[in-house]
């Protein structure tokens, strides 16, 4: 196994090598550090048998591979190795992510990799190296945001983990995230992020509401606490989607003779009410959820920000309204229909 991993990252680090040197030491520092989460992973029948592993985290691991089970058997999912084996990060994060947008347009900041193709982010196993690349975009000005990764998709070239973090998700977003992933293993179009992030996203919540119902039943905590939560969140979805139109069309209103002190007073000031209108979606059962994603007064969001609705939710409603009316909810035919149409990684 090790062999092939050396072989894949040697072949990726000589393409990289042929096409820019930044790429060589990006390679080589994501690669290390890839390598040191695949190094330090136990398998699944070590950690479970482990004396010293509480019980809830052996529960939620015996759930992840229920899960994992689940996404291949009911939902088509390709077969994987990944979620075999398990990483500690001893309550540290490992994979920090950047996004970067024009600042009076809604376009992203590109980077473009051999093989895998274009991406408006860029992941870093190495944060000093996240902050210096936030700087120098900042510098080229650019808005940007850079956020802590909780879990992400080597596409199948690698068996990914159960990362420890993981375990302390509620099971209906550990059913979401487990299943988001590997449908990027199963259906990954090159240069079309957007697409393959909503896909994922739709794939991951429709699975999610699939395996709670028939682990737990519709009428269970479980599955209403999830319904719930999603209820909130294509709410919340739709009112920052909302505020990155009138963001867009503001934009487009830009003329070339506007200064830059006006340009930043009126997308400051729409930015600002995009905020304080979101207040409006809150109610007491929800304020727990709040802290993950509520609009900050204080720290105003960016272009950065709002630009990453738009790659992970802005084609919601096409894929849920091709899978009802074209596919008349079967999920089966409608994957099937996916796969068969858009050619893969």
């Amino acid at each position: 196994m090790w062999k092939k991993i050396w072989i894949g990252l040697g072949g990726l680090l000589l393409i990289a090598g042929i096409w820019q040197r930044e790429l060589i030491s990006y390679g080589w520092m994501q690669g290390r550090g890839q390598l040191r989460i695949l190094w330090n992973t136990r398998p699944v029948p070590d950690v479970l048998s482990d004396p010293a592993i509480p019980d809830s985290t052996k529960q939620k691991i015996k759930l992840i591979q229920e899960i994992k089970r689940f996404a291949i058997d009911s939902l088509g999912l390709n077969p994987s190795g990944s979620y075999e084996s398990y990483y500690d990060q001893q309550g540290k994060p490992i994979l920090w992510v950047i996004t970067a947008a024009e600042p009076y347009r809604l376009v992203a900041r590109e980077w473009t990799f051999p093989i895998l193709g274009t991406f408006s982010y860029k992941g870093f196993f190495d944060k000093d190296r996240a902050d210096q690349q936030q700087q120098e975009l900042k510098k080229e000005g650019y808005d940007t945001r850079i956020g802590e990764v909780s879990a992400w998709s080597t596409l199948g070239f690698l068996n990914d983990p159960i990362l420890s973090s993981m375990t302390d998700r509620p099971v209906g977003s550990l059913a979401e995230l487990i299943i988001h992933e590997l449908t990027h293993g199963t259906l990954f179009i090159k240069n079309s992020l957007e697409y393959n992030e909503n896909l994922a996203d739709f794939v991951g919540e429709y699975g999610a509401l699939r395996f709670l119902a028939a682990r737990y039943g519709t009428g269970s905590g479980p599955y209403k606490e999830y319904l719930a939560d999603k209820s909130f969140f294509d709410r919340y979805d739709e009112h920052v989607l909302r505020g990155t139109r009138k963001l867009d069309s503001l934009y487009h209103s830009f003329t070339p003779s506007m200064s830059v002190p006006v340009k930043d007073t009126l997308k400051w000031q729409l930015i600002r009410q995009i905020v304080a209108t979101s207040d409006s979606l809150y109610d007491q059962r929800e304020q727990s959820m709040l802290k993950k994603r509520r609009l900050n007064r204080k720290n105003l969001p960016n272009n950065a920000y709002f630009i990453g609705y738009l790659t992970y939710r802005k084609q919601q409603n096409r894929f849920r309204t091709e899978f009802e009316q074209k596919f008349g909810g079967n999920f089966t035919r409608y994957f099937t229909y996916l796969k068969q149409t858009y050619p893969s990684l």
